[in-house]
């Protein structure tokens, strides 16, 4: 009975990670050895002491952090503060404009008072300063226009709420005409923030790292110690075959508790170029977000939105155009018909304003093409000659942003050389597209190859962003006249 009083009270003195003493208590001599038969011929006696746990010196009793320090826990960098400096301006800016437009609607009304006005605009700017702080914190996410509506939407109502409980006399119609202003601050100064921030990039070293380096214009720093300090960088890229190992597995874990986003490089190559290798493109990598998917299932519906509020202008413009064409060829159609590939490999017609002398069609449009019929050229530089397109897009043959359809005898040569090309048939063809914005005409089966590079990275990174970005440079192309013929 002694000797077991003896062992209990020795037994929580043990220190932990003293791996030799351990091994001395668990193999004292043979006295505790003959006890043991003892204890468990009494197990009622015993019972209590079972509860009674000897700790393992390999589990201490105390979490040291020490090693997470080491790893660099304690060394995380924030941008924050530099990212809002970078928008801020612009929305102070925009709320400058909010209170000139609000003011302008409030001084309408027949009683209105300096203090009033005043707590409304000072609300107006301190609503752009927290637009600021959370675009500031959102910087990382892929969905800049998503995130600049979902933040105006929600701090501009929370104002409208405290301006509506402090009782303050309000124009609505200022609150609606600020609000767009709102809106459209946010996007800016998101946009601004995404394209104009200087991330500083790292590659681990691999073969082939100085290559992409180069590819880059050298933007990434080529890192070839495992052991480098990860600290000053924003992004690193890593090769998942050579990496994904014990030797840089220290490396990668300290970067991620300091912050950096880890990427492979491929992935950063291609959002840096809008591109993708049409080599190693694969229908797996088709793996699409519930965003993703939620928006293409919602797809048609913008479409025939966007075709309603479209109407007004589109409908007037094409009757002109349609009345221009027919005066200056009256005996043929104002209309242009074609069959193209369409989504899932059926065929359509595709509508155009006829812009060519009838029995001149074939080939590819040239700079001052004497095909092409008085005064039209300016319809094909400005794309007009694709308002007819709109018919498609009511049908539900096409949509507004979706790779361009090419014709029955381009599509067939094009699948026969290019495995992939049949991949542009799983979404609904465009009358814009991501190819078009970003890498303008193409004539030849080279060009046409680096189209499909843009198609393919379209049908990746399909979302109501990226819509929204190709409809807005769209309307640069068309203002621009950049790339038509």
């Amino acid at each position: 009975m002694g000797r077991h009083t003896s062992e209990e009270q020795h037994a929580p003195r043990s220190k932990p990670g003293d791996e030799a003493g351990n091994r001395e208590a668990m193999n004292q001599g043979p006295e505790r050895g003959r006890g043991r038969p003892a204890h468990a011929s009494h197990p009622a006696k015993n019972a209590p002491k079972k509860r009674r746990t000897v700790r393992s010196a390999e589990m201490p009793s105390q979490v040291d952090l020490r090693s997470l320090v080491d790893r660099g826990a304690a060394l995380r960098r924030h941008r924050f503060l530099a990212d809002v400096r970078t928008i801020l301006p612009l929305l102070l800016i925009s709320g400058a404009a909010q209170s000139i437009v609000y003011a302008l609607f409030f001084a309408r009304a027949t009683r209105w008072s300096w203090s009033d006005l005043i707590g409304t605009v000072a609300i107006l700017f301190i609503g752009s300063l927290f637009m600021g702080l959370l675009l500031a914190g959102l910087r990382r996410t892929r969905f800049p226009f998503t995130a600049a509506f979902a933040v105006a939407f929600v701090v501009y109502n929370f104002e409208v709420v405290i301006l509506a409980a402090w009782r303050l006399p309000l124009s609505y119609w200022g609150l609606l005409a600020a609000g767009v202003l709102a809106l459209l601050g946010a996007v800016i100064a998101n946009l601004r923030l995404h394209r104009g921030s200087r991330d500083r990039v790292g590659i681990l070293d691999f073969v082939g790292a100085d290559g992409i380096a180069q590819l880059m214009d050298g933007v990434p720093e080529v890192i070839r110690d495992p052991g480098a300090d990860t600290a000053r960088f924003d992004i690193i890229l890593y090769e998942g075959a050579t990496h994904h190992v014990k030797q840089w597995s220290k490396l990668l874990t300290r970067a991620h508790m300091q912050g950096a986003q880890l990427m492979p490089w491929i992935s950063y190559l291609e959002l840096r170029h809008g591109r993708v290798d049409i080599e190693a493109f694969d229908i797996s990598h088709l793996s699409y977000t519930p965003s993703q998917i939620y928006f293409v299932r919602c797809k048609r519906a913008f479409d025939l939105i966007l075709l309603a509020l479209s109407l007004p202008l589109t409908v007037p413009l094409g009757t002109i155009i349609w009345c221009y064409i027919k005066v200056i060829d009256p005996s043929h159609s104002p209309f242009f018909v074609q069959t193209r590939r369409g989504y899932g490999g059926r065929n359509f017609r595709m509508y155009k304003f006829r812009t060519m002398h009838v029995g001149t069609h074939g080939g590819a449009a040239q700079d001052r093409d004497r095909r092409v019929m008085p005064g039209c050229h300016f319809l094909r530089r400005t794309r007009l000659d694709e308002l007819p397109q709109l018919i498609n897009i009511w049908r539900g043959q096409m949509s507004w942003v979706g790779p361009r359809p090419e014709s029955i005898e381009l599509a067939r040569r094009y699948e026969a050389e290019i495995p992939q090309y049949i991949y542009r048939l799983l979404v609904l063809p465009g009358l814009t597209g991501w190819a078009q914005v970003s890498n303008g005409y193409t004539s030849n089966a080279i060009e046409a190859r680096v189209k499909l590079a843009y198609d393919l990275y379209y049908l990746k990174n399909i979302s109501f962003d990226l819509e929204i970005e190709i409809l807005l440079r769209t309307v640069r192309t068309l203002l621009t006249r950049k790339g038509a013929r």
